[in-house]
């Protein structure tokens, strides 16, 4: 499902926001998480010209291989000492816990960058890092990911919410660009707001395909899904953009 097109604006701003940040060299990224969300996001910063040392392990290896082959895996708090940028692309459960427990064996390093990519946390979630000098940075790219290298693609159509201290949000941003996103910002008290607004357009919309499909099977139309896919797509695509266009003036007279 194709989202809103974005104008010759956006990539005018996507420009600016990847040169406001230069770099001498690259960065040696560790992925932390190795489900749906980490290896691709590994596979975008490989493909902007970062250097990839390792992915923690995961429940599928096939799968991570198919999208980083022969990225080593390694023990997260080794992965964490030899990163300059660390991701965690864990579940929003996990994060605070895996956060403390790091900084607990002294992984976390002064001046590194650590990223999380959950939607409802900003970067005060990454305080026990902070404290030993590591740079929070939060970007959430608002896609449904499917774990496979198709993400790579919608990347390139998508947006990113970044949050960060306002003296390194231009990294934030800047690594959004580099993944392919239009980057957003949200403020760290907004954050749960914006949670709730991508769970809610995530889960209704699966819940309602879910319901219309079940009414066409019922009544026998074979693969009611793809019976639906222009419907429902050509649907969103008209919603987003209402949703999108500027509020019409009130009319005078």
């Amino acid at each position: 499902m194709g989202g809103v097109r974005r104008g010759d604006a956006a990539r005018r701003r996507r420009r600016r926001t990847r040169d406001a940040v230069s770099r001498d060299g690259r960065l040696a990224v560790g992925i932390v998480g190795a489900g749906r969300v980490g290896p691709v996001l590994g596979a975008a910063l490989a493909g902007a010209g970062h250097r990839l040392v390792g992915i923690t392990a995961g429940s599928d290896p096939d799968r991570v291989a198919a999208i980083l082959p022969g990225l080593e895996v390694r023990e997260a708090d080794a992965l964490v000492r030899d990163s300059q940028l660390v991701v965690l692309a864990v579940p929003g459960e996990q994060l605070p816990g895996l956060v403390a427990g790091l900084a607990e064996v002294g992984a976390w390093q002064p001046g590194q960058l650590v990223l999380h990519t959950d939607p409802a946390f900003g970067t005060e979630v990454l305080e026990p890092a902070v404290q030993r000098g590591a740079i929070p940075l939060a970007v959430h790219p608002a896609i449904t990911f499917t774990g496979t290298t198709l993400d790579l693609r919608q990347l390139q159509a998508s947006y990113a919410a970044v949050t960060a201290p306002p003296m390194v949000l231009p990294i934030a941003q800047a690594l959004a660009v580099e993944l392919g996103c239009e980057p957003v910002v949200i403020e760290e008290q907004d954050r749960a707001a914006y949670a709730e607004a991508i769970s809610t357009a995530s889960t209704f919309s699966r819940a309602i395909v879910g319901q219309a499909t079940g009414i066409l099977r019922g009544i026998g139309v074979e693969n009611p899904g793809g019976y639906l896919s222009a419907l429902v797509s050509s649907a969103v695509e008209q919603a987003l953009r209402d949703a999108s266009d500027p509020l019409e003036p009130p009319a005078v007279g």
